[in-house]
């Protein structure tokens, strides 16, 4: 029997979505009802529970036993008319949101004709009202894209006096060495702490990652091979001197391979099991610090605290600002600000402002020069791109707190330096030198790194209760060759986009 795909897919769209209630699973699309395109970033509440759309308009709730189907779903964008239904009243799986027409007299008439300073002065005036400061409990779930590329791998070899050290050698290395790399990470877990990067614990409920194993183990078999090299060609006593023009630094043979184990030795096998055990202990620790770390930096430079990097709020002075236009958030006007440096201020944006509380909404920004550039005796860096998107929301308690933050970083290195490895041992009469390899490198790579955060709750706590709270992180991430939806199942997270969905393996894709 032949399928035909389309007509299965328009005949999804037909379900209503009370009809998913008993797969515990709630899935859409937001579309916009004129071009019929995805609108991301969209808030949609249900059951006082909140979710963010992905870029491509998707969103997903994990329901529980107590969501009926005389709930109501709650949708609101930026520039859109909001919809609140029951869920038995929504009629398939695409939502669709109408462009809300900006009607100028009423933003007009509630207020008087304030400049683009003076909105942005009311806005740092009213902020220890409008939002949530001091200490907190946030449960989030953190999405990381990383995407690395090597550019170029230009080398010459000046000198080499082990044999096995050569080009045709370090060519297979090159092209063993994955040109194109990708790593995703997912975790779900509660931040507690304030505005203060360093006033931060984690505990981490769930974490995935997801990347292509092969090629990881591409650069173990290829690790193998050199450390089968050194093994023949070095004394064992030996150190290396591993030089670039006026650096250097000392690195022990005897650290560049493990050694083997006698299978009989119990002692042995013994302590080596419990450095393994020691090796994964400090793998959760790390994970859980980097996790923590990375949270903690994105939390405390939003733009309603102090020392951010996003300082128009706090130094309006300092910017080119223009009152755009008007817009809505369901019937809530907002002022729409551009700003620009007029100096030495990193980023541009925009900014948008609930003209009734002059609460910030929302916040746009790009950077206009690279964040940090140099180049020094053949050593490059350029951050040449930082972009994003903040979202704020009111909480049960009517203060606005974070719902979503996204920011794109991009960056380049550049590596053109000469590079000596030399072997040398003291306990050899003579010539203390070896061996040396003497290689010209001229290398570059990039990449592109992405996070995204979704604040699901924000909870009020006190410094007590922060305090007396002990971080017992013991979670690794669990390894995913291609995406599975399954592993998130009972969980409310973000919607992985299309790319994430259809990460497959290499191995995966041979088989």
């Amino acid at each position: 029997m032949k399928i035909n795909f389309t007509s299965l897919f328009c005949l999804l769209l037909t379900f209503p979505l009370f009809n998913l209630l008993q797969a515990q699973t709630l899935s859409s699309v937001v579309l916009d009802s004129t071009t019929q395109k995805p609108i991301p970033y969209v808030t949609v509440l249900l059951d006082n529970r909140g979710v963010i759309t992905n870029e491509e308009g998707r969103f997903s709730f994990q329901l529980n036993t107590d969501i009926t189907e005389s709930d109501s779903l709650k949708v609101s964008c930026i520039g859109y008319e909001s919809i609140g239904k029951t869920l038995n009243q929504f009629d398939g799986k695409v939502i669709y949101l109408s462009p809300k027409a900006i009607e100028l007299k009423e933003v007009i008439v509630s207020n008087k004709n304030y400049t683009p300073r003076e909105i942005i002065g009311l806005v740092e005036e009213n902020l220890e009202k409008n939002y949530q400061y001091g200490y907190t409990k946030k449960r989030l779930f953190l999405r990381e894209s990383y995407q690395n590329t090597i550019e170029k791998t230009n080398y010459s070899i000046k000198e080499s006096t082990i044999d096995a050290f050569n080009k045709s050698f370090l060519d297979s290395v090159l092209r063993t060495v994955p040109k194109n790399d990708t790593y995703y990470t997912e975790s779900l877990g509660d931040l507690y702490g304030n505005e203060d990067d360093d006033e931060q614990k984690l505990s981490l409920i769930k974490a995935s990652e997801l990347y292509d194993k092969s090629k990881r183990l591409d650069l173990e078999n290829l690790e193998e091979r050199f450390n089968e090299i050194i093994k023949k060609n070095v004394k064992t006593d030996s150190y290396f001197k591993v030089k670039s023009g006026l650096f250097g630094t000392k690195v022990d043979a005897d650290d560049l391979f493990e050694a083997d184990i006698d299978s009989t030795d119990v002692n042995a096998l013994h302590k080596q099991l419990e450095e393994k055990k020691k090796e994964k202990e400090n793998q959760k620790e790390f994970f859980a610090n980097y996790k923590r770390r990375t949270l903690g930096n994105l939390y405390s430079n939003l733009p309603i605290f102090k020392d951010t990097d996003y300082n128009v709020l706090r130094r309006p002075g300092r910017y080119d600002l223009t009152l755009e236009d008007f817009t809505y958030i369901g019937d809530k006007a907002l002022y729409v600000i551009s700003f620009s440096p007029k100096r030495s201020e990193e980023f541009k944006g925009k900014l948008y402002i609930n003209s009734d509380d002059f609460a910030l909404v929302k916040m746009e920004f790009e950077n206009v020069a690279p964040l940090r550039k140099f180049k020094l005796l053949g050593v490059s860096l350029n951050e040449y791109l930082a972009k994003g998107s903040i979202l704020f929301g009111k909480g049960d308690d009517g203060l606005y707190e974070l719902k979503y933050y996204e920011i794109i970083k991009g960056n380049k290195v550049g590596f053109k330096r000469p590079v000596r490895i030399i072997e040398k041992n003291k306990n050899v009469r003579g010539r203390r030198k070896q061996n040396e390899l003497h290689l010209k490198i001229d290398a570059a790579f990039s990449g592109i790194n992405r996070y995204e955060v979704v604040v699901f709750k924000t909870t009020p706590i006190n410094e007590a209760q922060f305090e007396s709270l002990s971080e017992d992180n013991d979670v690794l991430p669990q390894y995913m060759p291609n995406y599975n939806a399954d592993f998130w199942k009972g969980y409310t997270i973000m919607e992985p986009n299309t790319a994430i969905k259809e990460f497959t393996s290499e191995v995966q894709a041979e088989k």
